[in-house]
């Protein structure tokens, strides 16, 4: 087994991330598109930055989980990896779809006038009968999990064979990258995707009809570990590169709007657009890892604290936002003070339960994806 140095920077980017997951579930509530429960008043203007956000918060989560595949199989075989894997995404996903999930499809099925019994009837009655839209049962934010868990298990024989043939690869990745924006021949196989996939499959986040987005993402999670195979490369690449990455990701996202906002779908428009996105897409990650190289990399408390919560807030915070959202949704306050107590109550609530119930009961540490925490 290999020695691996920990990238401090690559916790803060998870950490950050999944943050900027509360405010674009709090965002949810109040955009145009569809969302479990909405607000009595939809803020259309709330779209752009919501767009903005989209594009690359997911994409860059499935890298860094890729990032940490190759840490989890250097100290580990394939057959230890998989099981690690299978306890750390699987557990919590069967807990949360059993207890975590079901509060969100009870406010739902309330706010649509779908069910009017108390949540005690709801959960020994219809909380597990049919499939979510038609029926009850989901995964709902926690689809990540089944996503990573797949990928981990259908890519383990190709990463173990890559670790143990490393030289050969990581050194004509390190050629690749090592050229003025070579890094962006990353990008041909997500326009691809994008050109050529996403038109003929919507996004369900249900796994076994959800081509585009499962062939987009694990391609992601595939970057991932290949980029940090090459070790101080990569760093040094993306360090060098951010405020040109900057620039690209600026003009491809504004050239977005410009398309959207003024120009009418056709074959021209579509195969551009697509070029846009996923240049866009892969600069913000660009610059996220780039930043975080310059200025993250460093130990802390906080960084350790907040790291080993980020999981369990993952687990929760859906929940929190929907029941504090479902008390809020029919009063005439505006904006702000909706979107700061369902922020604040969000993080509140999910450290609460985080920080005097998850940590001090250790049975419970395993259905929120806790590892023993190791002595110092």
């Amino acid at each position: 087994m290999e020695t691996t140095i920990r990238r401090y920077d690559l916790d803060w980017l998870r950490v950050i991330v999944f943050a900027l997951l509360i405010f674009y579930h709090v965002g949810m509530f109040f955009v145009p598109w569809g969302w479990h429960i909405k607000n009595n008043v939809i803020y259309d203007w709330l779209k752009w930055p919501m767009l903005f956000l989209n594009q690359w918060r997911l994409p860059i989560l499935f890298v860094i989980s890729g990032m940490g595949t190759y840490y989890a199989l250097s100290k580990r075989n394939l057959g230890q990896f998989s099981w690690e894997r299978i306890r750390r995404l699987g557990i919590p996903l069967i807990f949360g779809m059993i207890f975590i999930v079901p509060p969100q499809v009870y406010m739902e099925r309330l706010a649509k006038h779908q069910f009017s019994g108390s949540y005690l009837e709801y959960f020994t009655s219809v909380a597990f009968k049919g499939v979510y839209p038609v029926g009850n049962i989901s995964w709902h934010h926690l689809w990540f999990l089944p996503y990573l868990l797949v990928f981990s298990l259908l890519l383990g024989p190709l990463f173990v064979y890559l670790r143990n043939n490393k030289n050969r690869f990581s050194n004509w990745i390190k050629k690749i990258i090592g050229k003025p924006f070579g890094i962006y021949w990353f990008v041909l196989p997500l326009y691809l995707l994008e050109a050529l996939v996403e038109p003929f499959f919507d996004i369900t986040h249900a796994l076994i009809d959800d081509w585009f987005n499962f062939s987009f993402s694990l391609v992601l999670f595939f970057y991932g570990f290949l980029l940090i195979s090459t070790g101080d490369i990569f760093w040094k690449v993306v360090e060098e590169l951010k405020f040109k990455a900057l620039l690209i990701g600026v003009f491809t996202f504004l050239c977005q709007v410009f398309i959207w906002i003024f120009l009418e779908d056709g074959y021209v428009v579509h195969f551009t657009e697509a070029l846009l996105k996923v240049g866009n897409i892969w600069s913000w990650i660009m610059v996220l890892f780039g930043f975080a190289a310059k200025y993250l990399n460093h130990k802390s408390y906080p960084l350790s604290y907040a790291n080993r919560a980020v999981y369990p807030f993952y687990i929760l915070h859906q929940t929190v936002t929907i029941v504090l959202a479902y008390l809020l949704m029919d009063l005439s306050w505006g904006l702000f003070p909706k979107a700061s107590l369902l922020v604040l109550g969000t993080f509140g609530f999910s450290w609460l339960i985080y920080h005097f119930l998850i940590l001090k009961i250790p049975l419970l540490q395993p259905f929120f994806g806790l590892k023993k925490k190791r002595q110092q």
